[in-house]
């Protein structure tokens, strides 16, 4: 397991995964910078667990520059970074381009730059993680929502392409990848909900702790719902069929008058 003290930030913090991640790493005796949008969220997370609160957004250019700064001064460097922000905007084909933007802006180009900032100093000392919430649906699909599954596949994209390129000096890169977790994002995804929850929706506490676990193998997909490794199998290897599948639910939503 990483050493204590270890030095950490989680962005998207202040709910959810994001807080889970921060309170189980805090008791495991990490030093953690909380981060969150909202500022009230990020400020009681912190003073919870007894870290750091630096509210603002982890996806622009400038938020993620603010935000790197402020924890290397707080924290004197970072070892981890947890890029856990994420949304879930648009749906079908009527999603606009506002939505597609902030998707691919906060799901995939946040990571973009906060490797950006990060991966070189990682490299000079030769060690650094880089974790991606990502998302079952990065690995699948998700029906209904195409900025979300795509984004999602973009951000696994991203990770992996970074573990294969620094692995061997020292950059540990994770992406972990859950169905239903009970959040506000599942609370909100209407009748999407029972999809999602297909496998059983689990608390964000057992995600940290499959997180937790993972830390200790630097395995690359971490995995809370086991059952996803089979259903990443066979989208690989019987796509046709595995597709066939997909609409098939896709039809039995359109039946219900639940999806476009």
């Amino acid at each position: 397991m990483p050493e204590r003290g270890q030095r950490v930030v989680v962005t998207g913090a202040g709910h959810g995964i994001g807080r889970a991640l921060a309170t189980r790493l805090t008791a495991e005796g990490a030093r953690v910078v909380v981060n969150d949008l909202d500022a009230a969220a990020a400020t009681r997370v912190a003073d919870d667990i007894g870290g750091h609160a630096v509210t603002g957004d982890a996806a622009s250019e400038a938020g993620v520059t603010a935000l790197v700064d402020a924890a290397r001064h707080h924290l004197g460097g970072i070892d981890i970074w947890f890029a856990n922000a994420g949304i879930d905007r648009g749906e079908g084909l009527q999603a606009s381009e506002a939505d597609w933007a902030a998707a691919l802006d906060v799901n995939v180009l946040a990571h973009v730059r906060a490797a950006r900032l990060l991966v070189p100093e990682w490299l000079e000392r030769g060690a650094g993680r880089f974790v991606v919430t990502a998302s079952a649906a990065g690995l699948l699909t998700m029906l209904g929502n195409p900025t979300y599954s795509v984004s999602k596949h973009a951000a696994v994209a991203f990770a992996e392409w970074l573990s294969s390129t620094y692995r061997h000096r020292g950059v540990v890169v994770q992406a972990i990848c859950p169905q239903g977790v009970r959040t506000r994002m599942l609370d909100n995804a209407g009748p999407l909900q029972d999809l999602l929850s297909h496998d059983a929706a689990i608390a964000p506490e057992e995600v940290a702790e499959a997180m937790w676990q993972a830390l200790a193998d630097d395995r690359f997909l971490v995995l809370p719902h086991p059952e996803v490794a089979g259903y990443y199998a066979n989208r690989a290897t019987q796509t046709d069929r595995w597709l066939a599948g997909m609409n098939k639910l896709q039809r039995r939503l359109e039946a219900k008058g639940t999806t476009a």
